[in-house]
């Protein structure tokens, strides 16, 4: 056996017992969750308009699977949507905080204000500003996901070690040089972690999007369906609609969460 096999298996070996820690315990809690929602509803007799056993849940998420696949497509694509250009957005807006203070002082105290008004505030009128269709919908969506971008790549980016941004300097480094060669690679991590609080609140502004636009849009997400499966005491479909909305809020929240791991680990391989 190589000195590369004996590595590989041991790195194999590490990583196994590392992966079954972190998924056991989830698991477990999701199971013993689930144990006690039916074992509530069964001893109380509870009605399954009020709150419907975890079966019942799943037999009205396969009954109505293709209306639930068609909404959660048009929920992802509003939330991706805004989540992207949040990214985008956030990150631009970061970088001219970073190089110009007065600007930053001046203007990162209504972002802080954009973040506290409420949401569900804020829907209506955007969507009887633009309308009620898809474009509003993923402009909520954008705006909720947009702070976290902005104050965590902010602060990666003016948190440079001072010895460092003198170090450029005394080399006579540019300021596109010290913004690409020094700022930008120390803010990636701050940028990725604001990233993962985003993605899951990107979804929720989605979710609110199609609340408010409701009968409105042409295609009904899941947002819409939600609360109209309520209305018409359908509680089993509502709540199908429900977990596929946190399926794909945890979803969007993994694919950041590997993408992060994956910078990081790069990162680190690259450090002499």
């Amino acid at each position: 056996m190589t000195e590369f096999t004996s590595r590989h298996i041991e790195s194999l070996n590490t990583a196994r017992p590392r992966i079954f820690r972190s998924v056991l315990p989830p698991l477990v809690t999701c199971g013993l969750l689930l144990g006690a929602w039916w074992i509530v509803v069964e001893l109380f007799h509870v009605k399954s308009y009020f709150l419907p056993t975890p079966d019942e849940v799943l037999l009205a998420a396969w009954r109505v699977r293709v209306e639930l696949l068609a909404g959660c497509w048009l929920t992802a694509r509003a939330a991706v949507g805004g989540f992207v250009l949040s990214v985008i957005t956030g990150s631009l807006i970061s970088l001219v905080f970073s190089q110009f203070p007065t600007v930053r002082l001046g203007c990162f105290p209504y972002a802080v204000i954009l973040q506290t008004v409420p949401i569900v505030a804020l829907a209506p009128i955007i969507i009887n500003w633009q309308g009620a269709g898809f474009q509003s919908v993923m402009l909520v969506s954008f705006i909720v996901s947009l702070f976290p971008i902005i104050a965590n790549a902010t602060a990666g980016l003016t948190s440079v070690d001072r010895s460092l941004l003198e170090l450029f300097q005394l080399n006579q480094a540019t300021r596109l040089q010290v913004i690409c060669k020094l700022q930008i690679p120390h803010a990636v991590a701050d940028l990725v972690t604001g990233a993962r609080t985003s993605a899951g609140l990107a979804v929720i502004g989605a979710i609110v999007g199609e609340f408010f636009a409701g009968n409105s849009t042409r295609s009904h997400g899941l947002g819409f369906m939600i609360p109209r499966d309520i209305l018409r005491m359908k509680t089993d479909e509502a709540f199908a609609a429900v977990i596929a909305a946190t399926a794909l809020g945890i979803s969007m929240f993994a694919l950041v969460s590997i993408l992060r791991a994956t910078l990081l680990a790069k990162w680190c391989n690259a450090r002499p």
